[in-house]
């Protein structure tokens, strides 16, 4: 399957971005990577014990891309409450290859993937706190990220090929992330790990049955805002590398239209989870945009109850002063939604049930 996986990317790449040869080179290096990653984790194995004991009380942030999800998964983590993955420690998940590897971090940099986000979403570089998700793509080369960035271009629409519905590898990836996130709390010298996953979206239970005692943060954000948002942050890194809106518009109109459903489809399976009772509520806590953007104080103090936290004056002077912050910020973007050519009214239609259910 990876190999079939590999060839569909260079397939795709070639057809829509005509980089025939250029893929090739980082083909080989991913695989060197991959098995020097693998004899670094065979051997954390032996010099680190510790790795046998079990990941408990991971705090996880689910939500879709753009519904403030890094903001709170930074704040935590700022505030010494649990501690996350740099996309650089996800890149190498190894403890003794990181402990290589640090320092070459400044001369890494200027070859990273992170190079290619846009700094309009957020800012991001090989030390920055990042999504889980992104791990599959490198681990494995699958997962929603390998889906929304490169399989939405395909001819054939593929979403299957991550659906867990009709192909689950839950076993895999949970198992994944319990062995990279017990490495890099061992790295970061943290006892508690925050992650943050929006393919969770999608397959919330059965990660419930893998960590029980995990407290999950969902957060909510008008369907208004958060898609075209996602859609933006999107097409945004594909512009900066592959000049996305000079593509042909078949191809683009394709691209956008499945990107949008896949977008839309996350935030509709977790509310049926939610409404069919598939979901352990009690470790749930649901967090809404706005209420992060106006009474971030109230809220906060409401989520550290969930987390059970007790605070300190530190952590309460800095709670306040975001607040503040927080009101007082304007964003400065816009969407169009015309120009992924979508409407509100279609939104509002295809998102109902969130409307009905977190928003109403």
């Amino acid at each position: 399957m990876t190999l079939k996986r590999i060839s569909r990317l260079y397939i795709i790449l070639g057809k829509n971005f005509n980089t025939w040869i250029s893929p090739i080179f980082p083909a080989f290096f991913i695989f060197f990577l991959r098995l020097f990653v693998g004899i670094g984790r065979f051997l954390d194995q032996i010099f680190y014990r510790s790795l046998k004991a079990p990941l408990t009380d991971p705090i996880i942030i689910v939500g879709n891309p753009r519904s403030g999800t890094t903001f709170l998964h930074r704040f935590l983590i700022k505030q010494s409450i649990g501690n996350g993955s740099q996309l650089w420690q996800m890149i190498y998940p190894s403890i003794l290859i990181q402990k290589l590897v640090k320092p070459l971090l400044p001369i890494l940099e200027k070859i990273s993937p992170a190079r290619h986000h846009s700094s309009e979403a957020h800012k991001t570089s090989l030390s920055s706190v990042e999504t889980d998700d992104v791990s599959l793509l490198f681990r494995y080369l699958d997962g929603f990220f390998f889906y929304g960035f490169f399989l939405t271009f395909d001819e054939d629409n593929l979403f299957h090929w991550v659906d867990p519905k009709l192909r689950d590898t839950s076993v895999r990836d949970f198992t994944w992330f319990e062995s990279m996130w017990k490495r890099n709390l061992i790295s970061n010298q943290g006892d508690r790990y925050i992650g943050k996953l929006f393919s969770l979206s999608g397959n919330l239970p059965l990660f419930q049955k893998k960590f029980p005692d995990a407290k999950i943060l969902y957060m909510v954000r008008d369907p208004l805002s958060v898609i075209p948002s996602g859609l933006s942050l999107v097409t945004g890194v594909l512009h900066k590398r592959f000049n996305f809106w000079s593509l042909n518009d078949k191809v683009k109109n394709r691209f956008i239209k499945r990107l949008y459903r896949a977008l839309v489809e996350l935030l509709i399976r977790f509310q049926e989870d939610w409404e069919n009772g598939k979901i352990n509520k009690e470790k749930v806590f649901i967090v809404r945009f706005d209420s992060m953007m106006n009474e971030f104080d109230i809220l906060m103090d409401s989520i550290l109850d969930f987390l059970n936290i007790n605070k300190d004056d530190g952590l309460i002077e800095e709670i306040k002063l975001t607040s503040e912050k927080q009101r007082q910020y304007k964003s400065g973007h816009k969407y169009d939604l015309e120009k992924f050519g979508l409407t509100e009214d279609e939104i509002r239609t295809d998102c109902k049930k969130i409307y009905d259910t977190f928003l109403s």
